[in-house]
């Protein structure tokens, strides 16, 4: 006889759940290519301002005119907002927030069934042993000839 189903669930399709699995690995790699190459073109804009930078910062400053020095600030601004954009590139939330939730249910699931234990095995203790006390009517046993 066939295991039936309910009505209402559909038999899981293995592949049709390997499809949905593989799709969402190329699209976390497909993310990872662009990071990638975004990263690389922020690293050489950022050496070329900063080369900009250190030549304008090289030059005398009786000759430096307040065009040169908006160029500077200019420049300088850019070089914040690259290594902003860097340094975000580098750390993700969303990869934050899953590692997150994982320790926070995994280590609450760790308390959860440690208090468990500990309940249990103190609920479960055998009662202490008494401890022995001689009567004053008994008499100690002669050694043997």
């Amino acid at each position: 006889m066939e295991p039936s189903h309910p009505p209402d669930r559909v038999p899981p399709n293995p592949h049709l759940e390997f499809e949905q699995s593989l799709q969402a690995v190329e699209r976390s790699l497909q993310d990872l290519k662009e990071r990638h190459v975004q990263i690389q073109r922020d690293q050489s804009q950022q050496a070329i301002l900063e080369t900009r930078l250190q030549q304008l910062q090289g030059q005398p400053d009786q000759g430096k005119s307040s065009e040169l020095q908006l160029e500077l600030r200019k420049i300088e601004q850019q070089l914040e907002e690259l290594e902003v954009s860097l340094e975000s590139r580098l750390f993700s939330w969303a990869g934050f927030k899953e590692v997150f939730w994982q320790a926070a249910r995994f280590g609450g699931l760790g308390i959860v069934v440690g208090w468990s234990l500990a309940f249990y095995s103190f609920k479960n203790l055998p009662p202490a042993p008494s401890t022995f006390q001689p009567s004053s009517t008994s008499q100690p046993i002669p050694p043997s000839p």
